[in-house]
């Protein structure tokens, strides 16, 4: 088999319920999607979702379809690995990590999905499955909103069956977050999880006094307290607190989490299929943390739930509430594996 044509398009339209996290709005819907045409007519496709900057999909299709895309045409869609290292090559001099990586990722998520679609079985069973179900919490708790809007869409998530929840935290003093922490604890109740985000807004001082704050109330864990990139103040983070460190969402490829991991400075590895580099990087990220006895979470679900069904140290999988007609239900809190070919999801 051979990869013969790439389709690339793309598109961004503005969010009707734009949401908020401690640095930025996301006010858009963006979508950059890559089709892979085989001359043995098999095809297998992915969608990458930006939720903010409208030109970003535009600007990912253009990378994809002027520089990815040809040098991959003639190649065999088996060797994903083949495939990933010579786009790595051909990137390192503009830089791999961003939007090159997240074009990597792209293909590579289509070639996983190819693979599924031409044996006719999803990705987790070429991945090599250990579970059927993926236990899920829900990410609502956004800073756009106020308490009662918090109390409400907690209410919504512990309704729908998930088994816990997360919220953002950094936008305002410690005593808002304590305040609000506080309504959606006393909403989900005393055993689910309660999770909190700080998508990198604090200094390693400010970390390390609302951290202390966070485990005082109970929390599951302490998601991007500091820069990504600052490795050296996750490991004293880790070791200054009790509650885990989750991060990993903004490192692109594998190599950037081995220091983060062998120091200890993460407790909950949790990679971004965009800018991780795809199933194949997400995949051997978990692998490594396992070797180190960490637990592995997801940034995102949709995809993202083959590469959990396989690894052995998964615990969460993030999703947003269920979609209101009733087409996708949790079982005991847990996403059931999806049964169709290729790369096919549950939620997103």
């Amino acid at each position: 088999m051979k990869i013969t044509t790439i389709e690339v398009s793309s598109s961004a339209t503005p969010k009707k319920h734009p949401v908020r996290d401690a640095l930025q709005l996301l006010d858009y819907d963006g979508l950059t999607t890559v089709t892979i045409h085989t001359d043995e007519g098999v095809s297998g496709s992915s969608r990458t979702y930006f939720g903010r900057m409208p030109s970003s999909p535009a600007v990912l299709a253009k990378i994809i379809d002027e520089q990815l895309a040809p040098v991959i045409i003639g190649e065999d869609p088996a060797f994903i690995r083949l495939i990933r290292e010579k786009l790595r090559r051909l990137t390192d001099y503009q830089g791999t990590a961003g939007l090159s990586s997240y074009g990597i990722s792209a293909i590579d998520q289509a070639l996983w999905d190819l693979q599924g679609r031409a044996l006719s079985v999803p990705v987790w069973q070429l991945l090599g499955a250990q579970r059927t179900h993926i236990a899920t919490y829900a990410m609502v708790g956004w800073l756009e909103l106020d308490v009662p809007g918090l109390e409400r869409v907690a209410a919504a998530a512990m309704e729908q069956g998930f088994l816990g929840v997360k919220m953002k935290v950094g936008g305002g003093p410690l005593s808002t977050d304590l305040a609000r922490i506080a309504a959606v604890r006393n909403v989900i109740g005393p055993d689910a999880a309660l999770m909190v985000d700080a998508n990198q807004a604090f200094s390693y001082a400010e970390a390390l006094r609302r951290g202390k704050a966070y485990q005082d109330l109970g929390c599951y864990w302490f998601e991007e307290p500091v820069a990504a990139s600052d490795t050296d103040a996750h490991v004293r983070l880790a070791e200054h607190l009790d509650i885990p460190i989750a991060a990993g969402e903004n490192r692109y490829g594998q190599q950037a989490f081995r220091d983060l991991i062998a120091g200890n400075g993460v407790g909950v590895v949790q990679p971004d299929l965009r800018r991780a580099g795809g199933i194949t990087d997400c995949y051997e990220v978990g692998l490594m943390a396992a070797g180190f006895g960490i637990p592995y979470a997801s940034h995102g679900g949709g995809a993202h739930i083959h590469v959990l069904a396989a690894l052995p140290n998964t615990i969460f999988m993030e999703s947003g509430l269920l979609p209101a007609d009733g087409s996708v239900q949790l079982v005991d809190g847990c996403y059931p594996l999806p049964t169709g070919p290729g790369l096919s999801s549950w939620g997103g």
